[in-house]
């Protein structure tokens, strides 16, 4: 054992076998590379998953777990804040009965609202649709704009176009007006007016820019004209618009289309998760704001519509029952199927 030759005996204690440096570094990075050549190294599946907190700054019109920004603006108003603290309160503190502004059902007397996903409410979501495009413009973060969008640069009407055209803000009324002229000329649908908000948020986050007293007008009808080709089964002409605004183009509307196209990089899907998540969305802006969706008595006939459409899905619940029954079973195919309760012992 006290040989200076033994095996036992550390380099670091013998004179004859001097320590030679090393680099770590190098050592750790060749180790590095190897392993990423040979692939020993498997990525967790938590570490490809997109965060939560990247998942809600996703653009909204495109990913459906990402809120809506006409809904964000309109809860950061602070005259929505006091209207909601004093229907709160007035709520609370109201003792006696008096008359209900809200209809409800009872023995005699169903009320069921009209308006739902696959079919709403034409007047009520156009009225909700501007009031979202009113707070838009309320709660713009500044005043950012392209010459394409501007009204003093392409005016809709031969009317002079006022000084203080780009300082007042729009009412909600006004905006409401413009729009139902478009839709009611044009006999567009309830469905194109969420389309046509989509569009119109989706605008402002690919290119950056605020809808404004300026512009609101030409991108709101952008935005229509290409929810109307896009929807629409028989989509509304470039000339069409032209005949409802008598002092426009047909050559300017060309160009503000190409623009918004190219502006939206040419993406017009719309999926059915994005649209649902717009309609409830803007069902919680009119609840927000007082503006209820009509209740209408259930007659007779809308009850037998409705009887045959859980009918209709009834049937066709049974008859994938049946095929499911009638193939191999499997864990997929448990599902929905009834058997007798089995005894274990």
């Amino acid at each position: 054992m006290g040989n200076t030759v033994s095996c036992c005996v550390s380099p670091e204690g013998s004179p004859k076998l001097p320590r030679q440096p090393v680099d770590r570094h190098e050592d750790y990075q060749i180790i590095t590379d190897v392993s990423d050549d040979t692939g020993p190294y498997l990525q967790h599946i938590s570490d490809r998953e997109v965060p939560d907190e990247l998942a809600q700054e996703s653009n909204p019109s495109d990913h459906a777990r990402a809120s809506t920004i006409f809904l964000c603006k309109s809860q950061t108003d602070s005259e929505l804040r006091d209207k909601r603290k004093s229907n709160h309160i007035n709520h609370v503190s109201h003792t006696s009965p008096g008359p209900l502004s809200k209809k409800y059902s009872s023995c005699s007397t169903i009320f069921i609202d009209d308006s739902t996903v696959s079919q709403p409410n034409l007047k009520s979501t156009i009225k909700c649709v501007t009031l979202a495009i009113y707070y838009h413009i309320k709660n713009r973060d500044s005043d950012r704009s392209l010459d394409i969008f501007d009204e003093k640069m392409h005016p809709l009407s031969r009317e002079q176009v006022p000084d203080n055209y780009s300082v007042m803000d729009p009412e909600h009324k006004l905006i409401y007006r413009f729009v139902r002229t478009l839709f009611s000329a044009a006999q567009l649908t309830a469905e194109c007016a969420i389309v046509t908000l989509v569009y119109l948020e989706r605008l402002l986050t690919y290119a950056e820019m605020d809808i404004c007293p300026c512009n609101w007008k030409r991108i709101v009808l952008g935005a229509i004209l290409l929810a109307s080709k896009v929807w629409d089964d028989q989509a509304v002409w470039n000339v069409d618009y032209c005949q409802i605004l008598k002092d426009i183009t047909v050559e300017d509307m060309n160009e503000m289309e190409r623009h918004f196209l190219e502006l939206l990089q040419f993406n017009i899907n719309v999926p059915a998760s994005v649209y649902a998540k717009y309609y409830f969305d803007l069902r919680s802006l009119a609840e927000d704001n007082n503006l209820l969706f009509p209740l209408e008595p259930l007659s007779n006939e809308r009850a037998q519509k409705l009887e045959a459409i859980s009918r209709l899905c009834e049937d066709k619940y049974k008859d994938l029952s049946r095929a499911a029954m009638r193939r191999s079973f499997s864990a997929d195919n448990l599902v929905g199927i009834r058997r007798s309760n089995a005894v274990l012992s």
